[in-house]
């Protein structure tokens, strides 16, 4: 198998310190309000479901079974945190396409020189919001056959730790395949393309995305999680996924 995981947490440190380089702060302004908004919701939401499920699990639960509602609350979390991170991205990543597309357009004209092919908003905007509705299209239709998979193993032992290990790669490719399509579609990229050149180095790909999609899960630092998501996968196709679609 090709890649590094070393080099994922390479890229996603030199795409944090770009961030705060001259010239950039402005392409995350407008993201990073889209991403409080959507959080400030989201987590108001998840937590009056947390307490509705408690509440509900306590007073279904006999007495002497009630031990039994934390184990469950447990498990209804590691759930729930899979969902937020994920619906979180999905959210907020639909409202700030356009100016995530500009912001790896910046950082790879800064880490070589060259601007992409440049776009008036009419034509950059519709663009990217129909290659984000591709993606998720892509995310629902495969997504809804692992949750199939976690939910009818679940109570098979051996099996549903399995299906759990698949259902955690799967959110890792998500966020590998949603971040570097940014600088990918910059350069017009075909979305199978593109997955294709992910594919090709899993050590590098699946860590990647697995860090994102953790930062996702933990409230505040996801708001900041997602530019630099953004900028980490503009380095990494600037420095090994540019090359290889060029080569081949």
């Amino acid at each position: 198998m090709k890649g590094n995981p070393a080099h994922a947490v390479d890229y996603l440190t030199r795409g944090a310190g770009l961030l705060v380089s001259p010239g950039l702060k402005r392409f995350i302004i407008v993201p990073l309000l889209a991403n409080i908004v959507v959080f400030t919701l989201a987590t108001v939401a998840l937590i009056h479901l947390f307490s509705d499920f408690l509440t509900f699990l306590m007073g279904w639960l006999p007495g002497w079974l009630e031990f039994l509602a934390w184990l469950l609350w447990a498990i209804f979390a590691c759930v729930i945190l899979f969902v937020y991170g994920y619906s979180f991205n999905v959210i907020t990543n639909l409202i700030a396409a356009p100016f995530y597309g500009i912001l790896a357009e910046k950082i790879e004209q800064k880490l070589t020189g060259v601007t992409p092919p440049e776009e008036t908003w009419a034509q950059l905007i519709p663009r990217t919001l129909g290659r984000e509705l591709v993606k998720l299209w892509y995310f629902i239709t495969r997504g809804l056959l692992v949750l199939l998979l976690v939910l009818v193993s679940w109570f098979i032992p051996g099996l549903n730790l399995v299906v759990l290990v698949v259902g955690a790669l799967w959110s890792a490719w998500c966020m590998a395949v949603q971040y570097i399509d940014y600088p990918a579609d910059n350069h017009q990229t075909p979305f199978d393309r593109m997955r294709y050149l992910l594919g090709q180095a899993p050590l590098t790909s699946y860590p990647f995305g697995g860090m994102v999609m953790l930062a996702s899960m933990i409230p505040i630092v996801n708001i900041f999680a997602m530019p630099i998501a953004v900028a980490g996968a503009t380095v990494y196709w600037v420095e090994s996924l540019r090359h290889q679609n060029l080569a081949q």
